[in-house]
């Protein structure tokens, strides 16, 4: 991202992004019998992207998901199609800023520049796009479209032709491009966006943040503490920096959120007594318990399990509200994506006794 680039949220002008990921499957991110039934539907993501929108948080997004983990409570094996969904929300919204997901794998670069280019439209110029390099290989396999020659740091090679691609699409009358991975012969792609959208990916490995400091405009960041979570945030902006960029970094947060902290710890444990053990193993199974690819176990497999698929912050509005604040300023952060256990209950919450401490921390300039 060029310095100064506006995109029209907070941290453009020293604020806070807030957004929430979306429950777009079944079973959200508690691995839990005891946690709430998010059913994944249509209604419910419809309920959330309209309180998003009403409270004044800043994004929606979706994930892309195709095979579930299984145990008793199926997990995940009920998901609807993130860029379908992120359009038919885009058209119920007018402000929020509305960002899908796509696997570089799994689709055409102009296919996927048309796809954005349309929620752009659909959305006026509230679309971005967060690209996901590699996932689980169970999930490509079902479908014959894992490639066991192209490793980690190759799929990364891949991704900087399918970006350049896309970033030309959007921009050039037509793209001639011939690549290792990719060619396009005299490629058009019209209408162009209204906006450039936003771009973001979750590569946090040596490689991985080589390529979303130079693509992207921002970088989901993760670790086991606050100083492993700094660390990385720290360097990739030193990074942009070094190239003549600027990148947005954000964390993953689930909320727990109780009258006091007391209450709040109760529900976590009442949730981890519930721990679905299968779909746990099913997704090690799927991941792998410890990722080959990079050496050790990934913060999303350590995660979750403890039941909880992310970091988690746990207490009263007013404990998660200071911790929110410690977490944005100690790792330098941009912005911060929020699952909730149950998101019509909590955001509300969430919207008026969290946010406005938030809100009145970082405000805009």
């Amino acid at each position: 991202m060029s310095p100064g680039f506006d995109f029209g949220l907070p941290s453009d002008r020293n604020g806070k992004d807030l957004g929430v990921f979306l429950p777009i499957a079944n079973g959200g991110w508690i691995l839990s019998s005891n946690a709430p039934r998010l059913d994944g539907s249509y209604q419910y993501n419809r309920q959330v992207a309209l309180l998003a929108e009403e409270t004044g948080l800043d994004f929606i997004m979706a994930m892309a998901k195709w095979r579930g983990y299984g145990g008793p409570n199926e997990h995940w094996r009920y998901a609807l199609d993130a860029q379908i969904l992120m359009a038919a929300l885009a058209a119920i919204t007018r402000r929020v800023k509305v960002w899908t997901t796509v696997h570089t794998l799994l689709q055409n670069p102009a296919v996927t520049a048309k796809m954005i280019s349309t929620l752009d439209h659909i959305s006026g110029g509230r679309a971005g796009l967060n690209v996901v390099t590699g996932s689980y290989k169970g999930e490509f396999d079902q479908m014959n479209a894992w490639s066991k020659d192209v490793g980690h740091d190759e799929r990364y090679d891949l991704a900087e032709e399918w970006v350049t691609i896309i970033k030309r699409l959007w921009t050039e009358p037509a793209v001639n491009f011939e690549g290792k991975y990719f060619t396009m012969t005299d490629c058009q792609s019209d209408p162009k966006p209204i906006k450039k959208p936003f771009l973001v990916c979750a590569g946090t490995s040596t490689r991985g943040m080589r390529f979303t400091v130079d693509e992207m405009d921002a970088m989901f960041v993760g670790g086991p503490n606050d100083e492993a979570i700094a660390k990385i945030s720290t360097k990739a902006k030193a990074m942009a920096r070094e190239s003549g960029r600027t990148i947005k970094t954000y964390v993953m947060m689930t909320l727990v959120i109780g009258a006091t902290d007391a209450e709040a710890e109760a529900q976590a444990a009442y949730f981890r007594a519930g721990f679905d053990e299968q779909a746990c193993f099913g997704m090690m199974r799927a991941y792998g318990f410890i990722d080959s690819e990079i050496g050790h176990e990934n913060s999303f497999v350590q995660s979750a399990r403890s039941g909880f698929m992310s970091a988690r912050i746990i207490g009263s509005a007013d404990s998660v509200a200071r911790r929110i604040i410690a977490i944005l300023e100690y790792c330098e952060l941009d912005g911060m994506m929020l699952i909730f256990p149950d998101y019509i209950a909590s955001m509300p919450v969430f919207a008026r006794e969290i946010m406005p401490q938030i809100r009145a921390r970082f405000p805009e300039k």
